[in-house]
């Protein structure tokens, strides 16, 4: 389980394709307190540690990873937020978040708003997926209050310390990006018949 509070960021610097998994060598200033088989969520997906050496690991991603998720898009040289599993003696400061992206969303505007910033992201509703006003929202792993929610769309606010520290920092209109819905949002649409 995750909280959404990003630790810092990493930087693909190698992509290697097996069938239909591809592996991510990512260099990290955490890569020195990973240890092998250890959950790391990527931009909001959950990824297990399979090597390491020096200040790169490495990470596989399956095929319906690559499907429901915006992993199949990183580049060399990408950027990514990272995430480990949430201590359980620690504080709890984002929310409830499992690692398991539900569907990519794309960047239709960003607004500058003298000091802060929003951010409106539009999804395909035929999942069933819904956001509330004042709901929780991860958007690459980074655990976010919802706001201007709607059918399909739903808009966010980052403060300055969030735009520098997460990828946030390089999104643009038209990319595309992970979600996880809230988790309770999501038992609670099943119950009413909202799948």
């Amino acid at each position: 389980m995750f909280t959404g509070i990003i630790e810092g960021l990493g930087e693909v610097v190698k992509i290697e394709k097996e069938g239909e998994n591809v592996h991510f060598s990512v260099k990290s200033n955490i890569t020195n307190e990973l240890k092998i088989d250890q959950s790391l969520a990527h931009n909001g997906v959950c990824l297990t540690v399979v090597g390491i050496k020096e200040d790169t690991y490495v990470v596989t991603a399956i095929k319906e990873t690559l499907e429901k998720s915006n992993i199949g898009d990183l580049e060399i040289g990408s950027s990514v937020n990272l995430e480990r599993a949430m201590l359980a003696n620690g504080r709890f400061d984002g929310h409830v978040v499992q690692g398991h992206v539900d569907q990519t969303a794309i960047c239709k505007s960003v607004l500058e708003q003298n000091g802060s910033w929003m951010f409106t992201f539009e999804y395909d509703p035929k999942n069933g997926n819904v956001t509330v006003e004042k709901g929780s929202i991860t958007v690459n792993g980074v655990s976010l209050t919802v706001v201007n929610s709607k059918n399909n769309q739903f808009s966010v606010c980052i403060i300055p310390f969030t735009k520098e520290h997460t990828t946030f920092n390089t999104l643009k209109v038209g990319d595309n990006i992970n979600l996880e819905f809230d988790i309770v949002g999501k038992y609670v649409a099943k119950l009413l018949g909202n799948d």
